[in-house]
């Protein structure tokens, strides 16, 4: 196969894609010995209603790749509004990310995170390779739903609207828009 390259700016590229706000998850695992790891995740989708499958897009140079890539299965931990603490502490490597962070257990022991509003609890599926990603691709076993916000993020920042604004939008928007579009 051909593919054709163009030389794309490493730092426009991450601007561009900035520009595109963004839910913000905790990934969490167990590794083969039991212990808990987790990661700030932002690129988290969901790939199919049947099966239920989502994704994840881990960096293969992150430890994380290693366990997810052996692991029975993850947890994405959709954070709230009120969780940008637990987002950096997760984001940083080093600390011990767990130290007083509140979770219960989930399948295979994975911990869920006190606090967020929707844990996706997953058995791994299929790994992809993507660059210097590899999207880790997670069959839904289990779903919990809590009221509240989502933690967003956008041009390097966190974006916060007012609880107001919040129910203000949800109440105005068309809802279930993308299930009747036209494409």
């Amino acid at each position: 196969m051909n593919v054709a390259t163009h030389e794309v700016d490493p730092t426009l590229m991450r601007r561009a894609m900035g520009q595109f706000a963004t839910g913000v998850t905790v990934v969490t695992a167990v590794t083969t010995d039991g212990t808990p790891v987790g990661c700030t995740v932002n690129a988290f989708s969901s790939l199919s209603l049947d099966p239920p499958l989502v994704l994840v897009c881990i960096g293969t140079d992150r430890r994380m790749h290693e366990v997810l890539s052996s692991a029975p299965g993850y947890v994405v931990n959709v954070l709230a509004d009120h969780q940008q603490r637990q987002a950096l502490r997760f984001a940083r490597s080093g600390e011990d990310r767990f130290g007083d962070v509140d979770v219960t257990p989930g399948r295979h022991g994975i911990p869920l995170l006190t606090g967020a509003i929707a844990h996706v609890q997953c058995d791994r599926y299929d790994l992809v390779p993507g660059g210097d990603h590899t999207i880790v691709v997670g069959a839904v076993r289990e779903l919990q739903v809590h009221d509240g916000q989502p933690l967003l993020y956008a041009q390097g920042a966190f974006l916060h609207l007012p609880r107001d604004d919040w129910h203000t939008a949800l109440e105005t928007a068309p809802q279930e828009w993308l299930l009747s579009a036209p494409w």
